[in-house]
This record gives structure tokens, C-alpha cells and sequence, in this order.
């Protein structure tokens, strides 16, 4: 198959996937982050993470409580908070 033929296959797939219609779409459901373990785990308050990451508190929050999820720079941010904590906290530092 040819590269044109591949991404038509996929464009295609999306199509139908995304009007509801059967199709080979493999769709994946990334894991919505725990905030409050990372936040734990990074040994800080809900109040210093808002501030530290300039997310309100009220969605500190919210996020925590499950009324609302994550979305877009936030997850990233969560996931690197997750995986590589002194590497983002240092990072921070130095823009300081």
C-alpha cells in the first residue's frame, strides 16, 4: 500500500468512525490523570499546585472532586508531573 493509499484508508476510517458508522478505526481512550495522587506525589497543597502551575484553585478543585477532567497543555502538564516531577519542577525554577 502506498503512503496516499494508507492515509486515504485512514482519513476514511475517521469518516465513518466519527459519523457513527461501523469501520476498522482503532480508537484509543488515553487515562484520565489522578490530579490529587500527582499532586500528592509532588508533596504539595492544593493552593501551592494552583499557584506553582497557574491553574485556579477552583479547578485544582473541580479536577480532584471528578466534576470536570484535564484537557489539552493541562494533561501534558499532568502527565510530565507524573512521570518526570523534578525535571518540570526545575524547569520552573528556571524561568523564575
Amino acid at each position: 500500500m502506498s503512503q496516499f493509499e494508507s492515509i486515504k484508508q485512514g482519513l476514511t476510517e475517521a469518516i465513518e468512525h466519527a459519523a457513527g458508522r461501523e469501520s476498522e478505526a482503532v480508537v484509543h481512550f488515553p487515562r484520565t490523570p489522578d490530579v490529587k495522587s500527582i499532586r500528592e506525589q509532588v508533596g504539595m497543597t492544593q493552593t501551592a499546585f494552583a499557584t506553582t502551575f497557574g491553574v485556579s484553585l477552583s479547578t485544582i478543585r473541580r479536577w480532584e472532586r471528578g466534576e470536570r477532567t484535564p484537557q489539552g497543555p493541562a494533561r501534558v502538564l499532568l502527565h510530565l508531573l507524573a512521570h518526570e516531577p523534578q525535571a518540570v519542577l526545575r524547569a520552573l525554577e528556571k524561568v523564575r
